[in-house]
């Protein structure tokens, strides 16, 4: 088909104002790099199995993004259609001692809501600078807190559009990890269960959280969180400052001097710098203590 018929069929599925083409990801990335999609679309919960049909009928390429905070987009982009759940898809209720919300909520507007209602455990994660339904998929976590400790279930579409929600133990959350990339799901909602608590107990500890961040990373410079896994019995950061890699620096990308587990885009990265430099950081790092650094941030489009 060509892409004046894919978008016509598109289009008839989603408003024009949920369709951008040639859209370039450096918009949608928190590293700010990533060449375009070729079709960059925000649908509501309740369109994307269409859309999903539409895809496949058409063999055309389709990949779910959330946030863009744990993604090195290539700067040659991504070809076919990138969904993405934005505003159209970010609801957030409040029912008794759950917090719901769908996948194009932002983390950090979850906490803040379970601050208001009064409902404690969900601080760790009002600094993550992710989505709902890209935090369930990595299980993201911060500061001795992960999602799976008060996750109670999701809301996923198959590839067919099929709805299923998956209790806790059926996601087999682990460190930065569910099944659901691996069974192919879109993450559509989430609940989570919290506990009563003094408001000004959790706005105290979200303070002092965010102080403790503004503190030790390099929040001021676009970058996509942790670099890094956090190898067994160790620290990527201490590793890669062991290694001497401090600063360093692949055209405009750079290893921070503030927390060295953080690659940071200095203002002109493109994603080949970004992507040499995590190749250089892994080399330095085996070299010096024999230890493989794997990456958090995932990879999308051609790298050579």
């Amino acid at each position: 088909m060509n892409q004046t018929g894919f978008y016509k069929q598109l289009n008839g599925i989603l408003s024009e104002d949920q369709i951008l083409c040639k859209e370039p990801m450096s918009r949608h990335t928190t590293f700010r790099v990533g060449g375009p999609a070729d079709y960059f679309i925000m649908p509501r919960p309740q369109q994307t199995a269409e859309v999903l049909a539409l895809c496949k009928r058409e063999q055309i390429p389709c990949r779910i993004v959330g946030n863009g905070s744990n993604l090195l987009v290539s700067d040659a982009g991504i070809r076919g259609v990138v969904i993405a759940f934005t505003k159209q898809a970010a609801q957030i209720r409040v029912n008794q001692d759950r917090i719901l919300a769908e996948a194009g909520a932002l983390l950090s507007q979850a906490a803040a809501a379970a601050c208001r209602a009064e409902l404690g455990g969900m601080e760790f994660a009002a600094g993550i600078p992710g989505s709902i339904g890209g935090a369930v998929v990595m299980n993201a976590g911060a500061y001795g807190g992960e999602l799976k400790n008060i996750l109670t279930h999701a809301v996923v579409m198959t590839e067919e559009g099929e709805q299923l929600t998956l209790k806790n133990e059926e996601l087999e959350l682990s460190y930065r990890h569910s099944c659901i990339p691996e069974r192919h799901l879109t993450v559509l909602e989430a609940e989570f269960q919290l506990q009563k608590k003094p408001q000004e107990e959790i706005h105290a500890l979200m303070e002092e959280l965010k102080g403790r961040r503004l503190e030790k990373q390099p929040l001021e410079y676009p970058s996509a969180g942790s670099t890094f896994k956090r190898p067994v019995g160790n620290y990527a950061g201490k590793l890669i400052m062991e290694a001497g890699l401090a600063g360093v620096s692949v055209g405009g990308a750079q290893v921070s001097k503030k927390h060295c587990g953080f690659i940071i885009n200095k203002g002109n990265a493109t994603a080949a710098d970004v992507y040499g430099l995590i190749q250089l950081v892994r080399k330095k790092v085996r070299e010096h203590s024999g230890i493989e650094l794997e990456t958090e941030v995932k990879y999308v489009g051609e790298f050579s």
